[in-house]
C-alpha cells in the first residue's frame, strides 16, 4: 500500500513537471514570436524617425492624460514633418501620419480598418457601422441613410433646444457662484440626453438625475476603453478579462446591452400593428429606432435584432461623446477670441429676433457662426485620427514604403 501511494505521488509529481514544462515552452514560443515581430517592426520603421521610447513602455509614459497629450502630438508633428512611429509597450507600434500627401495616399487606398483598437470596443457596440467592413458595412450604411433625411431631422430641433435649455439653466445658476466651470461634463450629458430623445424617444432625465444605470454604464465603458488602449498589457484579451477593469467592463456591458434590448423589444411590440413608416410619421415624429426596425434591403430582408442593437450602441458611443467634444472646443475657441464671439452672438440675436430657440429654417441664416463652427472642428476635430492596417506595401510620394501588415494611425 505504501509503495502504491508513493508511485501515485510520484506520478502526479511527474505530471505537474510535464505541465510546467509545457507552459514554459508556450511562454518561450510566444515570447520568441513577439521578439521577432518587434525586430521586424524596428527594421520596417528604420526610414521613419520618431521620438525615442522606453525599452519596455515605449512612448506611453510621455502621455499623462493631463490635457496636454494632443499638444505633445502636435510638437512631434513639427519635429517629424511627415510621420512618426509611437510605441505602445514593447511590441505594438503605430505610424502616425499627418502630412497631407501621406494622408492622401492612405485615404485613396482601400486598406481596411485595423483589428486592434476597434476590437477593444466590439464587445460593447457589436459589429455596427464603426467596426464592420465590406458588404456588411455598405448594406447597413444604405439601410441607415433614411434616418438622416431632412424630414426626419427637422423635428429634432425642438428636442435639441429643450435639452440645451436644461443645460443652460444649470449654467445660469452655477454662474452666480463665481467658480470655474468644466463645461465638457455638462455638454456631454446634454448630448447624451439629446441623442436618447431624438434617436430613441427615450427620456432619461440624465441632466437632472444621476441615478440612471444605463448612463453610468455608457460613461464607464467609454473610460475603460480609453484605459485599455493606453495600458499595453490590457491589449491581451486574457489579461484584461482577468483584471478588475475587465470585470467592470463586462458588468457595464451587461447593463448597456440589457437596456438596449429592452428599448428595442418595447418598440417592436409597439410597432407590431404598423406596416409603413408613413403611417407612424402621421401620428408622431419618426426616430432612428423606427428607421432601423422598418429598414429592408432590395431582397426585403431587414436587420436582425443583433444588428439593430449594434447600431443603437454604436450610435450612442459615437454620437454623444464626439458631439460633446466638438461643442466644448467651439465654446473654448470663442472664449479665446471674444471678437468672433461677439460677431456670432450679434448674428444669432438678429436671427432669433426675440424668440427663445432657433427653428430649422434659421440654421441657414447664420453663415458667420457656421464658419466659426467649421473652423473650430478643423482646429480641434472630435475624432483626431483614424486607424488602418496595410494589406499590401504602400509607397509614399517621397519614396518611403510601408510593408504589408503594419498598423498606422492617420492624424487628420
Amino acid at each position: 500500500m505504501e509503495i502504491t501511494r508513493a508511485l501515485v505521488v510520484l506520478g502526479w509529481s511527474h505530471l505537474y513537471q510535464l505541465l510546467a514544462l509545457f507552459c514554459l515552452a508556450i511562454v518561450l514560443y510566444k515570447l520568441t514570436v513577439l521578439l521577432m515581430q518587434k525586430r521586424a517592426l524596428i527594421r520596417n520603421f528604420e526610414s521613419f524617425p520618431g521620438p525615442p521610447g522606453h525599452w519596455l513602455f515605449g512612448n506611453i509614459l510621455e502621455f499623462k492624460q493631463d490635457g496636454n497629450d494632443l499638444d505633445k502630438l502636435v510638437k512631434f508633428g513639427q519635429k517629424y514633418p511627415y510621420c512618426f512611429p509611437l510605441w505602445f509597450g514593447p511590441f505594438v507600434c503605430f505610424l502616425n501620419i499627418h502630412h497631407p500627401e501621406y494622408v492622401k495616399t492612405i485615404l485613396a487606398s482601400t486598406e481596411p480598418k485595423d483589428d486592434l483598437a476597434y476590437s477593444f470596443i466590439q464587445n460593447w457596440i457589436g459589429n455596427g457601422l464603426l467596426v464592420s467592413q465590406g458588404q456588411k458595412w455598405f448594406r447597413h450604411r444604405r439601410l441607415l441613410t433614411p434616418g438622416f433625411h431632412y424630414d426626419v431631422l427637422k423635428p429634432y430641433v425642438k428636442l435639441m433646444a429643450h435639452s440645451t435649455k436644461t443645460m443652460l439653466d444649470k449654467w445660469e445658476s452655477y454662474a452666480k457662484t463665481n467658480k470655474p466651470l468644466e463645461v465638457f461634463e455638462y455638454v456631454s450629458l446634454m448630448t447624451l440626453d439629446t441623442i436618447l430623445n431624438c434617436a430613441f424617444s427615450y427620456d432619461s432625465n440624465c441632466q437632472t438625475e444621476r441615478k440612471n444605470t444605463y448612463i453610468k454604464a455608457v460613461y464607464e465603458l467609454s473610460n475603460l476603453i480609453n484605459l485599455r488602449f493606453r495600458i499595453f498589457p490590457y491589449h491581451n484579451d486574457l489579461i484584461f478579462y482577468l483584471s478588475p477593469h475587465g470585470f467592470r467592463y463586462r458588468k457595464a456591458c451587461m447593463v448597456a446591452h440589457s437596456h438596449t434590448e429592452e428599448v428595442i423589444k418595447k418598440r417592436r411590440e409597439a410597432l407590431k400593428k404598423e406596416k409603413e413608416l408613413e403611417r407612424i410619421q402621421a401620428k408622431r415624429n419618426l426616430d432612428f429606432l423606427d428607421i432601423l426596425l422598418f429598414a429592408k434591403d432590395e431582397n426585403q430582408q431587414g436587420l436582425l435584432d443583433e444588428d439593430i442593437r449594434a447600431e443603437v450602441d454604436t450610435f450612442m458611443f459615437e454620437g454623444h461623446d464626439t458631439t460633446a467634444s466638438g461643442i466644448s472646443f467651439l465654446l473654448y475657441n470663442l472664449a479665446c477670441h471674444p471678437k468672433h464671439q461677439k460677431l456670432c452672438r450679434k448674428e444669432i440675436m438678429q436671427v432669433l429676433h426675440g424668440k427663445d430657440t432657433m427653428d430649422w429654417e434659421d440654421l441657414n441664416k447664420i453663415p458667420y457662426t457656421t464658419m466659426c463652427i467649421k473652423e473650430s472642428l478643423r482646429m480641434h476635430p472630435p475624432v483626431p485620427g483614424i486607424s488602418r492596417k496595410t494589406t499590401k506595401p504602400i509607397t509614399f510620394f517621397d519614396g518611403r514604403t510601408l510593408p504589408a501588415g503594419l498598423l498606422h494611425f492617420n492624424l487628420i
